[in-house]
């Protein structure tokens, strides 16, 4: 190739790059609803204000919404990875996808909890840490593996 040939770049792409930029902004604002959507879901489901509990500082409750959130994150980044097609193709899968995901996560870690017997309240409004929340953590990210994984 001549060296002048080499510094010309593509007529495409420009238009490529930044249709790029807008998928890559598109699926970032898509992925923030889901995972503020999932936050919520683990939020209403918990026993107790988690929220309020974080901004208080309880480290317990840090430990169960941070494996909340990495959770509903590998079940989001799944969801966008499958969606494939078009551009409406991939966003409607990306949603249905991405909900139907946060909504098995939610249910089964609650499922798992009962059948454990965890006092999740109890945990979460402790000053202190306790390993019942690295339990209910370890839940959360073994189930987001999981609940991904069964979207492919």
């Amino acid at each position: 190739m001549d060296p002048a040939e080499a510094r010309v770049l593509a007529p495409e792409f420009f238009p490529t790059l930044l249709g790029n930029i807008g998928l890559i902004a598109l699926y970032a604002v898509i992925g923030a609803v889901l995972m503020y959507v999932g936050y919520f879901a683990i939020d209403l489901t918990t026993p107790g204000d988690l929220r309020g509990l974080v901004r208080e500082g309880r480290p317990n409750a840090v430990v169960v919404s941070a494996s909340g959130l990495v959770s509903m994150a590998l079940i989001v980044v799944v969801a966008i990875y499958i969606s494939g097609g078009g551009l409406l193709t991939g966003v409607i899968n990306t949603l249905v996808y991405g909900l139907v995901g946060i909504v098995a996560q939610v249910l089964v870690v609650r499922g798992l909890e009962a059948v454990s017997r965890l006092d999740v309240g109890a945990c979460l409004h402790d000053e202190y840490y306790t390993p019942v929340s690295a339990m209910i953590a370890g839940m959360h990210l073994a189930l987001g593996l999981v609940v991904a994984v069964a979207i492919i």
